[in-house]
């Protein structure tokens, strides 16, 4: 690996986004390409919320209908009229980049606002760690992730592990990893403000997507938290670290499920606590979690205001009145979407398909769903029979 000492400096090209200011900017551009041009617009008195990976897509490609579905939540014009949005644990891009990717790929026109990965939650943190010396870890762009959150001072694991020779033994083994390299001793040259990596602490560590070098990611995770944010140095307080999902499985395009970002933790976890002899903190984020399915239900209504042109007043509705009768949760993991949809509670409905990791002839019987069909293209037709739409 390249190495580097003493003083380095950290990216300074970000954008602001705050959770308040993004959401306005989204709808207000959400609202210019979907607003209905009637003022007696009737607003949906449902949702829709879709898992991605093993529901719309697999592989980088996709599956089950779902262009087809989609496209019956569009009028003739183009313009939506049925409020749904993308709720997944997976991530590594921003919301921006992943909105355009859908698009191309499902065939419509996808705003940021409809999508929430299982990082979009940090953004929250960066009152709190804005200013400090993060590093964030996972395939795609984390950092850059991170940087449109807002957080100042944010380095890939990558990069923040090549400032320490030998600190991963393996390194010279990696043939993989040499043109890597290359990119970031470049990334170093555009950097601007200086830290210290031997003086200056790490204050959070993020998992915002699955971890390309588990084994390289594990030691040097192992070094920032039980040396106060100092590896190499004396034992300390464990900086804070975040999960952006506990997925312990999803479908990718090879048959058997493949090991998700829970696995990961569960992985440091264990070598953690059996090097320090004490237990690691942290938190995750992402589905189950009910707040993650409250959020996604805030999201929806933000998106179904546009509908109308009137993200402000709602089309005129008080908020009991826009509150959703049912939203339906489309997913293939029984133990991520369904669980997540039943611990919700009201208004949410569970539809749980063959697509994904679910593969079972019956309902799931330790996480069974409202409903149980083929596809999301059945789901779609399903809701819209139900809801006579």
């Amino acid at each position: 690996m390249s190495v580097y000492m003493g003083v380095f400096s950290v990216r300074t090209t970000y954008l602001k986004v705050y959770r308040a200011s993004r959401i306005q900017t989204y709808s207000s551009r959400f609202r210019r390409l979907h607003s209905h041009t009637g003022p007696d617009t009737q607003r949906p008195s449902f949702g829709i919320s879709f898992d991605i990976d093993g529901v719309l897509i697999r592989g980088g490609k996709a599956i089950g209908g779902s262009p087809q579905a989609l496209r019956r939540l569009y009028g003739d014009d183009g313009t939506l009229k049925i409020p749904y949005i993308f709720l997944t644990n997976g991530g590594g891009v921003p919301e921006s980049k992943r909105a355009s990717e859908l698009s191309e790929l499902l065939g419509v026109q996808i705003s940021p606002l409809q999508v929430v990965q299982g990082h979009s939650p940090f953004r929250d943190l960066v009152s709190r760690f804005g200013n400090d010396l993060i590093v964030a870890v996972g395939k795609g762009e984390p950092a850059k992730v991170m940087l449109e959150y807002g957080f100042k001072n944010v380095l890939s694991i990558d990069e923040y592990a090549s400032f320490f020779k030998g600190i991963d033994p393996l390194s010279r083994y990696k043939n993989w990893a040499f043109k890597q390299n290359n990119e970031i001793m470049k990334n170093m040259n555009e950097l601007d403000f200086s830290y210290n990596v031997n003086s200056d602490a790490v204050k959070g560590t993020f998992i915002v997507s699955d971890p390309v070098d588990w084994g390289r990611d594990i030691q040097v995770l192992c070094d920032i938290l039980s040396c106060g944010g100092l590896p190499g140095k004396e034992k300390g307080h464990q900086p804070a670290l975040y999960f952006a999902s506990d997925d312990l499985l999803y479908q990718a395009e090879f048959p058997a499920e493949r090991l998700g970002m829970g696995a990961f933790r569960i992985a440091l976890e264990n070598i953690f606590n059996s090097v320090n002899g004490i237990p690691l903190q942290y938190t995750s984020y992402g589905k189950p979690n009910p707040s993650v399915f409250k959020n996604a239900e805030s999201v929806l209504m933000q998106v179904a205001s546009t509908l109308n042109g009137n993200p402000d007043h709602a089309g005129g509705r008080t908020e009991k009145e826009n509150k959703f009768r049912t939203i339906y949760m489309i997913g293939d993991n029984p133990a991520v979407d369904i669980k997540g949809a039943t611990k919700a509670g009201y208004p949410w409905f569970s539809i749980l398909i063959r697509t994904g990791v679910f593969k079972g002839k019956d309902n799931h019987p330790e996480y069974p769903a409202d409903m149980v069909v083929e596809n999301v293209e059945e789901a779609v037709e399903y809701i819209l029979k139900k809801e006579a739409f």
